[in-house]
């Protein structure tokens, strides 16, 4: 590192995520103290440029066959002497490190350029990827392995550079990886193995030497090959038993819950939290989707998370013009509103603020519940979205019938339940019920949910009040056991938005068939018994 004084201290590096670790110095040159990316005094490396040569050398146990493969050459100046080593993106950005001192530059966008080594190998066209933490020990691995191997940037650029390639290490039935044994590694590899089914993440666990490239420095290939070969599936680290990890379990903050947008419901559940599911069911034509977009709406108000809308039946337009609607108390959709559009998009900005804060997902079907779950995954880990809405369930299956869309669904249910807890994030549910209250296709979805609201709407009344009139009643409270009555909402055509009313008097909710029980506390063995 060079003796010049500092210029400018703690600010973003142009490398990875760090927003406080760059430092640039008086002669130009700059350097992260979280990532090890190094910038050099403009003009530096040009000057060196007269004379040189590019050339695959043997260096550090890697032989030139095994660089060539992935374009990674040496620059030897006018005495000879090597001096660096080139490692190209497949973007045709650069990231070279100095042969003499561990020291890196990057010449074009290596922001986004992904992962090193992704366009030397096609996406599937092997069982098995693996990933490093560095360039030097991805060509390592390929030496020992000869399967396809790519690195990250950084351990602090890790998953960002794994989401952009995401789709094409999906591509293969098992990832590996073999990040650096350190504490920066197994935070990465955490942050990583969150981007895949956990299924399908094997883990290379480094003991005698610290990565990949160490082994081969100390002729030990035979043993780094066992390693890979003795690697484990990746189980997130959720065992605790010591006074120390239940005193900090105990002692993190409580979180508020975010209020629902009607009184009764956020009284009854404390709102809405993160690491739990809420269910919300009714009959086909009660307005669940309207109920969603209401739920929606308050979110994307209320907090600054981003948030997954993934709404099967509803085209995009549709989507945004009711949130725009529920801003501007207008049902902007109608083709007799005199909104025009530029109130409609000013309206809609208001509501989602920035870019990236809602991502919109129309699908209209499937029959693969995998799919599903890659992409709420997706949503959550690589997209950052704190809550997730899924309109509805059973139509991800749709192209599914009698018992395989049952084993569908409670298969994508737990799937889904398991995924809400260990990426800590709310997901929230529509799902159809029968003319007994089951949720359609699978009474799994009713088991795992944390919370479950049903609604109910006299749709054929010949009141239009009564007829815009919908009951909600908590049917399963997980977090306080508080159950029944939860609200009646009226439901305004000319505002498109509701309002509850909370003078319940004579006019209440009607009894549903599955409740019609005395004991309310036994309405699933009453709609088993009525089935």
């Amino acid at each position: 590192m060079s003796d010049s004084k500092l210029v400018d201290v703690h600010i973003p590096c142009p490398n990875c995520s760090s927003s406080d670790a760059y430092c640039t110095y008086e002669d130009g040159h700059g350097y992260c103290f979280s990532c090890q990316h190094y910038s050099p005094p403009k003009g530096s490396y040009k000057s060196m440029d007269t004379g040189s040569t590019y050339e695959y050398l043997p260096w550090r146990g890697i032989t030139p066959g095994s660089f060539k493969v992935f374009d990674a050459k040496f620059k030897i100046d006018s005495t000879g002497k090597p001096i660096s080593v080139g490692f190209r993106y497949p973007n045709g950005a650069y990231k070279v490190r100095l042969r003499d001192e561990k020291e890196f530059y990057s010449q074009g966008d290596i922001a986004k350029a992904g992962l090193f080594g992704r366009d030397k190998f096609e996406a599937g066209t092997h069982k098995y990827v693996t990933i490093t933490e560095g360039e030097l020990d991805a060509i390592s691995l390929y030496q020992v392995l000869r399967t396809p191997v790519v690195s990250v940037q950084s351990a602090s650029s890790s998953a960002r550079d794994c989401t952009v390639d995401r789709a094409w290490l999906n591509s293969f039935d098992r990832i590996y990886i073999a990040f650096d044994n350190d504490h920066a590694g197994r935070e990465a590899l955490a942050r990583v193995a969150k981007l895949f089914d956990y299924l399908k993440v094997f883990v290379v666990k480094f003991y005698k030497y610290k990565d990949a490239n160490e082994y081969l420095m100390n002729d030990e290939e035979e043993e780094l090959r066992n390693i890979w070969w003795n690697s484990r599936k990746y189980l997130p680290e959720n065992i605790v038993s010591s006074l120390t990890d239940f005193s900090s379990i105990l002692g993190a903050p409580s979180v508020k819950g975010i209020p629902y947008p009607f009184p009764t419901i956020t009284e009854m559940t404390y709102g809405i939290r993160k690491s739990e599911s809420v269910l919300i069911t009714a009959q086909e034509g009660v307005g669940k989707t309207e109920l969603l977009h209401a739920i929606e709406h308050k979110l994307l108000k209320e907090t600054d998370d981003a948030i997954g809308a993934i709404f099967l039946e509803e085209p995009k337009r549709r989507h945004l013009q009711a949130l725009a609607g529920i801003e501007l108390e207008r049902p902007v959709h109608l083709p007799d509103c005199d909104c025009s559009e530029s109130q409609t998009l000013l309206a809609l900005k208001e509501v989602v603020r920035k870019d990236d804060r809602l991502y919109l997902y129309s699908h209209f079907g499937s029959d693969d519940p995998e799919s599903l779950i890659d992409t709420i995954r997706f949503l959550v880990s690589s997209c950052s979205c704190g809550y997730v809405l899924l309109d509805h369930i059973t139509m991800a299956v749709s192209g599914l019938a009698g018992d395989d869309e049952r084993k569908a669904l409670d298969y994508l249910s737990t799937r889904l339940e398991m995924m809400v807890k260990e990426l800590d994030f709310s997901l929230i549910i529509v799902s159809h019920v029968n003319d007994i209250g089951q949720t359609r296709g699978s009474r799994y979805i009713s088991k795992i949910a944390d919370i479950r609201i049903d609604a109910t709407r006299d749709v054929t009344n010949p009141d239009p009040v009564a007829r815009n009139t919908t009951y909600l009643t908590v049917s399963k409270n997980r977090f306080s056991g508080s159950t029944g009555p939860a609200g009646r909402l009226v439901f305004d055509p000319t505002t498109y938005t509701f309002r509850e009313e909370l003078d319940y008097g004579k006019d209440q909710a009607p009894t549903p068939l599955w409740l019609s029980a005395n004991d309310n506390s036994r309405s699933e063995g009453m709609a088993s018994k009525v089935a």
